[in-house]
């Protein structure tokens, strides 16, 4: 008997599905673990409903083969699938001021829709090498990124202090310390207060440090500088 490509059975319906929810889960897992907005049911539920969009586009409309004035397209409901998870992962992404995070997860939840699409075609192949590229990406990647690539991150260290107990030299003795870069210093003089009594100085320093775990020791030992009254950094 001839196979006609347009007709599925019930079972091989339910495995796609269940193939798509174990692929979105092992990258929603990734996700999950590094604690993203999107995690593992949202990416699972986004390969499962890419697969039930894809088996819908090309099984939902077999009744209508053959019919007058009908056009079979069983790509055009992938095609707004792919549009509609724009809305998704710009959820995503925020702005926090000084940096854009959550670029990685919209893309991840890209990646995931397509595969999705590709399991409800059959493609079960090129989608499970997906999984596995995407995986290594999202992990395999991020520690290269973290050991190479992104080593060196700039801080803005805010310090409060008076000018007569403590000099700008020793302050800055103690970032050479600690091998930090100053790329930018910004010092505002002291003002003298209503009562007579001198306003602190405030010293802003754009440092770049070469390990994220020096923040706490740096912040900590300029605090416990004598003449300094506050110190942030963000």
């Amino acid at each position: 008997m001839e196979h006609n490509p347009w007709v599925i059975d019930d079972w091989h319906l339910a495995f796609r599905l269940l193939i798509s929810v174990i692929l979105g889960g092992l990258i929603g897992y990734e996700r999950e673990r590094k604690n993203h907005a999107a995690g593992l049911r949202t990416h699972t539920l986004v390969c499962l409903g890419s697969c039930l969009i894809m088996i819908l586009s090309i099984y939902g409309f077999t009744d209508f083969i053959g019919q007058p004035n009908v056009n079979r397209d069983p790509a055009r409901l992938a095609a707004q699938a792919i549009t509609g998870i724009g809305f998704l992962g710009a959820g995503t992404i925020m702005f926090t001021g000084k940096s854009i995070t959550g670029l990685t997860t919209a893309a991840s939840l890209w990646v995931v829709m397509a595969i999705g699409l590709a399991v409800g075609a059959g493609f079960y192949f090129p989608a499970a090498v997906t999984v596995l590229l995407a995986v290594f990406v999202l992990w395999g990647l991020n520690i290269v990124e973290k050991r190479y690539v992104n080593q060196f991150k700039e801080y803005l260290f805010t310090l409060q202090f008076n000018r007569d107990v403590v000099s700008t030299e020793q302050i800055e003795a103690i970032f050479h310390e600690r091998e930090a870069k100053l790329l930018k210093i910004q010092l505002d003089e002291p003002a003298y207060e209503g009562g007579g009594g001198k306003a602190p100085a405030r010293l802003r320093l754009h440092v770049r440090l070469p390990n994220a775990e020096l923040v706490l020791p740096l912040t900590d030992r300029l605090n416990r500088l004598e003449g300094v009254s506050s110190v942030t950094a963000e």
